[in-house]
């Protein structure tokens, strides 16, 4: 079975910083095919721009790798703007893309932040993302 879902850039963060993490197997499973990421180009400049920050110690080859990788491995949704009002407005095109892809199916939002979102049952952890995989596979 195969899940699309926006990863929050907090996740790829979190999992860029320690792989053998609860984020690290949700990315796992984006790269192994699982769980299709949702993205537009906001979110993946948002995800250079962030991977690139110095205090993470990334190089620019392992940020294109991993940026390039979500890429191809995931589906370009042009979403609408909503007239939604968030904490952070940073996070307005995540919610933004989710909305969309849910027009036409299930679709996930994965963040570290679930505060920083209405509470929707399809606004999840990457630990909750990880059970509604594994529930999956039962």
């Amino acid at each position: 079975m195969r899940y699309y879902a926006v990863i929050d850039t907090n996740v790829l963060v979190s999992a860029m910083l320690k792989w053998n993490s609860v984020p690290g197997s949700v990315m796992e499973l984006v790269f192994g095919g699982t769980i299709i990421p949702l993205y537009n180009d906001h979110i993946l400049n948002e995800y250079r721009d962030v991977l690139a920050r110095p205090k993470f110690c990334l190089t620019q080859s392992i940020i294109d790798d991993v940026v390039n990788e979500i890429e191809s491995a995931g589906v370009d949704v042009d979403a609408a703007q909503l007239d939604v009002d968030l904490p952070d407005p940073k996070d307005r095109v995540f919610y933004e893309v989710v909305m969309e892809k849910r027009e036409t199916g299930d679709a996930y939002l994965v963040t570290g932040n679930i505060k920083h979102f209405p509470a929707e049952p399809f606004i999840v952890t990457p630990r909750q993302m990880l059970d509604i995989v594994i529930d999956g596979l039962l």
